[in-house]
């Protein structure tokens, strides 16, 4: 009788990685801190620090550029010297001593340098948020060993992605609300608290990713691929300049062939023949970017309330990454199929199309920039003056003056006059105008206020306003300098005129909120105050008069009259109409840039990925996220060009540029030639890929480097840097 034995020879699986908790902990408190401060970035600067939207859109695009640029220099710092850990560890103090400089200038009571303060602080965040950006899913893969741990290293990474958008959104919609609705230190709004809860949670991160030290698998430098492929370029240059006469070369690059082999200098060849296609991308982002500047700004001026609840402006941001996670699994099983249809199925077809949608989506805005303009205020031309004149008598006036077509104009009782163009002779920039004004109403004359004169003073391009009042038993005109401007942060803003017999204290006290009170002082007319929006009790002492509701962007000037000893009348004049245009027409647009966003990052990333030369993954990603910083350099120079002074303009030359470079785009796509890659994706990389497929696929496309060891430099993860927008 025979005897057969079977021995099963099985390997314990690996238990998964404790360190991983560190890091997935770290970069959740890192992203809320990031996506935090950059959500209220844009108002900061203009409320608090007084920029104009111009100047702050230049500001938030330069770190913006900054940020996208410093992947490049932490990869090499990682790769070449420090190593991961010491990098992000190194890197992560630097970013949060730039959170804390922020957080603390925001503070009123300190009397810090708030303004330098910030932009040192901006500074050190966009070394350490770009510097650590290429390192820390890439110090994450090196905890798992390869290939037992292919399919817990796939899990990881769908953790990751979870973690950048836990903390992106949870911030984006938190720090709007602790900016806003909190107030600290005498303030309507609590900058302070909105930048200091993201800085301690990058404090926490760093104290979270130092307490896994021990656990980490921290693996050597072993050189960057970026800087080869420079110095590989440099080397041919050089070559070439002396022997391009004695020993002609195919193609410039073979100059380098004796020093650095013909398998480099092929890849280095396919990888220039990506990067061409590079060349229109950065305009992309030059229109994305702008969803946290010049879309906040335009949400500012639009009215967020919905259902009792005021949505606010930078709150609008949260849009994205919410449609984001919707639209992949529309666009997988049911617009790229459609497309697929009509013959939209290659790569950069998709690319091109994601690029003509944005162009798409700011004609949209631009439609409503111009909206928004018909409720903005009406302010005097370079060779006009405006005159308001305001009753606070029980009487109505007549005016005669000297002011050339403008003979005569009457005031009703507690009523306003308005000539919002008045046409001043060539030449005058400022003029004086003689003027009498009558009454024949028996309240004035029985309290001898019949008739007065005096003169208006008008300046050429600006406004000045009348009060006709009470005054030592007489009528009287007081004169103050006046402007129905919106204010530059969306906020109601108000001026009270008081006619009262005797001095009183008059206070506006918000009815949903005890805490906002605002005093008025008598007699200071020029006194035009921001205020929060609202419903107002208007109180004499301690006695309520009348409510008065007061909307964001409206302006207004109130008349308070005393027609009888304690006896008050209260009337409200509408200068400027308040934010009409609901906030919720933004949402079109961020649905088409959205749906643009889905075809451009995520196909473009994919294109690249699969077409790059295994050596040259990582690179690619790093020229990829320079993209971004060239696009937010693009605003820059418009913002500060000011090719158009009118914002809707500005947006409709954002999408003819965008519309032009996806031309051009095309025209070189039509040129490219696909390549197959021997050494693509292995089937556990195309899951993940497809899990991974998402907003932020840096991320998932940098586990092709870790799985696939095949050269050396290519698993330094260059940059294997993923792009959070």
């Amino acid at each position: 009788m025979v005897s057969t034995r079977f021995e099963v020879n099985s390997t314990p699986p690996v238990r998964y990685p404790r360190s991983i908790f560190f890091i997935i902990s770290n970069e959740f408190s890192e992203r809320f801190n990031y996506y935090g401060m950059r959500t209220v970035l844009a108002l900061y600067l203009t409320q608090k620090l007084a920029y104009s939207n111009d100047t702050a859109t230049v500001i938030y695009h330069i770190f913006t550029s900054l940020a996208y640029f410093f992947p490049l220099m932490g990869a090499i710092l990682a790769d070449s010297w420090l190593g991961k850990f010491k990098t992000i560890l190194y890197l992560s103090i630097v970013y949060c001593a730039g959170s804390t400089l922020i957080a603390l200038g925001a503070i009123p009571p300190l009397n810090l340098p708030a303004t330098s303060m910030t932009v040192l602080g901006l500074l050190f965040i966009a070394v350490g948020s770009g510097g650590i950006k290429p390192c820390v899913s890439a110090f994450g893969g090196d905890q798992f060993k390869l290939p037992e741990q292919a399919a817990q290293l796939a899990k990881f990474f769908s953790l990751f992605y979870f973690s950048i958008n836990a903390g992106s959104l949870i911030s984006t919609t938190l720090t709007p609300i602790l900016r806003e609705d909190v107030h600290c230190f005498g303030d309507n709004s609590c900058f302070s608290l909105a930048f200091g809860v993201p800085a301690v949670l990058m404090i926490l991160a760093i104290v979270i990713f130092v307490c896994g030290r021990t656990m980490y698998t921290i693996k050597k430098p072993s050189g960057n691929m970026i800087v080869l492929v420079f110095k590989c370029i440099g080397n041919a240059l050089a070559v070439r300049s002396k022997e391009s006469s004695t020993s002609p070369r195919a193609h410039w690059l073979d100059y380098a062939e004796s020093k650095y082999g013909k398998g480099i200098v092929a890849d280095i060849k396919a990888l220039l023949k990506i990067l061409i296609l590079y060349i229109p991308l950065p305009v992309f982002w030059a229109l994305f970017d702008q969803q946290g500047s010049r879309w906040t700004f335009q949400a500012t001026r639009m009215d967020g309330e919905l259902a009792g609840y005021t949505i606010k402006p930078d709150q609008m941001q949260v849009i994205n990454p919410l449609l984001i996670l919707a639209f992949i699994p529309v666009f997988e099983s049911v617009i790229y199929p459609a497309l697929s249809k009509i013959g939209i199925r290659r790569p950069l077809q998709k690319l091109s199309l994601g690029g003509l949608l944005a162009g798409a989506a700011f004609v949209l805005s631009g439609f409503v920039e111009i909206a928004l303009d018909s409720t903005e205020a009406m302010l005097p031309a370079a060779h006009e003056a405006q005159l308001r004149v305001f009753n606070g008598l029980p009487c109505d006036y007549r005016f005669h003056t000297d002011i050339p077509n403008l003979a005569g104009f009457s005031v009703p009782s507690r009523g306003a006059y308005e000539a919002l163009h008045v046409e001043l002779p060539p030449g005058l920039a400022n003029g004086t105008f003689q003027f009498r004004a009558e009454t024949s109403e028996i309240g004035c004359v029985r309290e001898n206020m019949t008739e007065f004169s005096g003169s208006f003073s008008l300046q050429a391009g600006g406004a000045v306003s009348y009060f006709i009042s009470r005054k030592g038993g007489r009528s009287s005109l007081l004169e103050y300098a006046d402007t129905a401007a919106k204010d530059r942060n969306g906020l109601p803003r108000m001026r009270l005129l008081a006619n009262v017999r005797t001095t009183k204290q008059i206070s506006l006290r918000h009815n949903g909120n005890a805490d906002v009170v605002y005093n008025v002082a008598l007699n200071q007319y020029d006194q035009l105050t921001s205020v929060t929006e609202g419903e107002y009790g208007v109180y004499v002492g301690e006695r309520p008069i009348a409510t008065v509701k007061l909307s964001p962007g409206g302006v207004y000037t109130l008349i308070l009259d005393e027609f009888l000893e304690n006896e008050f009348n209260l009337q409200t004049h509408t200068i400027t109409p308040s934010n009409s245009v609901h906030m919720l027409w933004l949402i079109p647009q961020y649905v088409v840039i959205t749906a643009g966003e889905v075809m451009f990052s995520i196909t473009g990333l994919e294109f690249s990925y699969s077409q790059a030369p295994e050596s040259m993954k990582s690179v690619i990603q790093a020229f990829w996220l320079l993209t971004v910083a060239i696009g937010n350099m693009l605003v820059v120079f418009i913002a500060e060009a000011k090719f158009v002074q009118s914002q809707s303009l500005e947006f409709f030359l954002f999408a003819a540029l965008m519309f032009l470079d996806m031309g051009l785009f095309m025209v070189l796509a039509m040129r490219y030639r696909y390549s197959v890659t021997t050494g693509g994706a292995s089937s556990v990389e195309s899951i993940e890929v497809e899990q991974q497929g998402k907003k932020k696929q840096h991320d998932a496309l940098a586990i092709s480097d870790t799985l696939s060891e095949r050269s050396a430099k290519s698993t330094t993860y260059a940059n294997e840097a993923y792009r959070e927008d």
